[in-house]
Parts: C-alpha cells; sequence; structure tokens
C-alpha cells in the first residue's frame, strides 16, 4: 500500500521511526527536503552508520518498491542500465535458420527487441512501478570510478537512459534516490552538486539506546544500557575498524541468545567477533583492555 509523502519534518523522523530507524533532527529535515523537492540524497559516512537503512526504512514506509544498485570496481554503464539476454537470441536465430526463416534484417530487427532485453536496475528505476515511483539505492557509489560517476551523472540529471538498440528511455515519475558512500576515495563535485548531501555520524548514546531498544526491544534496559555504553567508549579506541550500529545490533542479540544479564570482560572477549572484524583489533582488546573499557562504560552510566 503506498502512503502520501511526509508533510513536515516532523512526520518524516515519524516515518523513519515506524520503521524502526531513529533518526535526528538533521536527517529528518534533508529527508523531507528530498522528498519535498524531488532532488537526489547523498549520505556519505563511516561504514555502519545506517546509510543503507535509511533507503530500506523509507521505502518500507512509502510502500515503494525498493530498487539496490550495487557498486563495485569496474562498475559500468552496461550492468547498470540493460543488458541483451544473448543465449535466447542464439536460440532464436538458430530456430530462425532451422525454419528457413533467417531473413537477416528482420532477425536483427525482432532479436533487439525488450523481449531480449535484461533490465538491470537503473532501466528498472525508469519504468512505471505499482504504487509510484520507486526508491533507487545507488550503494557505495565510492567503489566505482570516474567514468561510471560521470554517466550517473547524466542519467540522474534527466532521470532517462539511453539503450543504442531501442533509444531514450525516459522515466515518467522521477525515482526517489538515495546514494550511499563510505568515503574510500572523494566523489566528484559535479555529482555532490546534483544532491541534497548529509554526513551520517555514529549516533550518540542517547540515540543509539532508542535504536537498540527498537531493534532489539527485548533487551533488559539495563543491559542495552551497558552495551551501548561500552560500544561507545570502544569507538574511542585506535582500531582499525570501529564498531558500527549495525554491529552493535548484532552484539545485543548474541549477547540475549546467550541469555546474558550484565557484561563481564570473559564474555566480552568471548563474543568480540561480533563487534569487531579484524584479527588485530580483537586481540588489542582481549583481557585487561576489556575489563578497562567495561569499568569506563559503567563510570559513563553512574549518576553524577
Amino acid at each position: 500500500m503506498t502512503h502520501p509523502l511526509p508533510a513536515s519534518i516532523d512526520a518524516a523522523a515519524a516515518l523513519l521511526a515506524e520503521q524502526g530507524y531513529v533518526s535526528d533532527r538533521a536527517l529528518a529535515t534533508v529527508v523531507f527536503l528530498a522528498l519535498r523537492l524531488g532532488r537526489p540524497l547523498f549520505l556519505e559516512g563511516e561504514a555502519g552508520t545506517g546509510k543503507t537503512e535509511i533507503a530500506k526504512a523509507l521505502a518500507a514506509a512509502l510502500g515503494r518498491r525498493l530498487i539496490r544498485l550495487q557498486c563495485y570496481e569496474g562498475l559500468d554503464a552496461a550492468s547498470a542500465v540493460a543488458d541483451w539476454n544473448f543465449a535466447a537470441q542464439m536460440i532464436a536465430i538458430r530456430a530462425a535458420e532451422a525454419s528457413g526463416a533467417a531473413d537477416r534484417d528482420s532477425l536483427r530487427t525482432e532479436l533487439f527487441t525488450e523481449d531480449y532485453l535484461i533490465e538491470r536496475p537503473l532501466l528498472q528505476a525508469m519504468r512505471p512501478q505499482p504504487g509510484g515511483a520507486p526508491v533507487l539505492l545507488i550503494d557505495e557509489l565510492d567503489r566505482t570510478d570516474e567514468p561510471f560517476e560521470a554517466f550517473l551523472l547524466e542519467a540522474l540529471s534527466d532521470f532517462q537512459v539511453t539503450i543504442p538498440e531501442l533509444g531514450t528511455i525516459r522515466a515518467p515519475e522521477p525515482p526517489i534516490v538515495i546514494l550511499t558512500s563510505n568515503r574510500t576515495r572523494e566523489v566528484h563535485d559535479a555529482l555532490k552538486r546534483r544532491c541534497l548531501y548529509h554526513w551520517v555520524d555514529y549516533p550518540d548514546f542517547p540515540r543509539e539506546a532508542r535504536i537498540l531498544a527498537a531493534r532489539a526491544p527485548e533487551a533488559q534496559e539495563a543491559l542495552s544500557r551497558e552495551i551501548v555504553a561500552f560500544v561507545q567508549r570502544l569507538r574511542r579506541e585506535d582500531l582499525f575498524k570501529r564498531p558500527g550500529v549495525a554491529e552493535t545490533i548484532d552484539w545485543a542479540k548474541c549477547l540475549l541468545a546467550l541469555d546474558v544479564i550484565e557484561l563481564s570482560p570473559e564474555l566480552i572477549a568471548d563474543t568480540l567477533g561480533a563487534l569487531l572484524k579484524y584479527q588485530d583489533d580483537i586481540q588489542k582488546i582481549q583481557g585487561s583492555e576489556a575489563r578497562r573499557l567495561l569499568d569506563e562504560a559503567r563510570r559513563d552510566l553512574a549518576p553524577a
């Protein structure tokens, strides 16, 4: 079921909250403006801060289809827009030859039609969708290279793509576009200028506690507060990769599966693989370091 676009910043925040996404005022504002103005939204920040989840929450809240283009090194326009089903085309050619109806010109016309077209995410997003324009998530744009950025700049400027054999296909209604970047490299300014921009940072303690309460409501409040305080302390350490919100939620669910009531250094050491994804980081937080961080986290929670 399709839902109307939010009419205010508070309505945008409530829309995300309905899907378990706890936003701050600045994020709710830029989401509202992107929807109201029909502008792409460029979200940048560390991995694990919830950028992708914003697109998922918006699609679910608005009742729109979510179309995801996962970026990677070497991604080109053909892989992002459309490809031809060469296997099916070859079968059609063999069938035409066997029946003696292999007129070259007519066969060429028949082969390059939408019947043999494999639609990729960008073309899918330009098509009419039940319930209104889809949410197009262009995820981890920083993994691609500059030629693809240039192509994307044109596609998002006019919300159209060109397939040489078929011509230009334009979106009857522009999709809701969310682009994300982990900032492993700088994205070109020309593309950023087409978008509204927001830096998605790690949440502060109150917001992360609300996120955990929404995503792991079965956890007791005292345990949730200990978990969040420990992760907040852990992010201050010199780590190769600091844990994101997704890791906080995963760790909480692991602890719940173990029927944990409160944290201990031994338990932390046994479950660090849910929080940290590099062995050097795990080794650094073992033993006395885990105890120190836990003590500091509990001091943070102590009444003033």
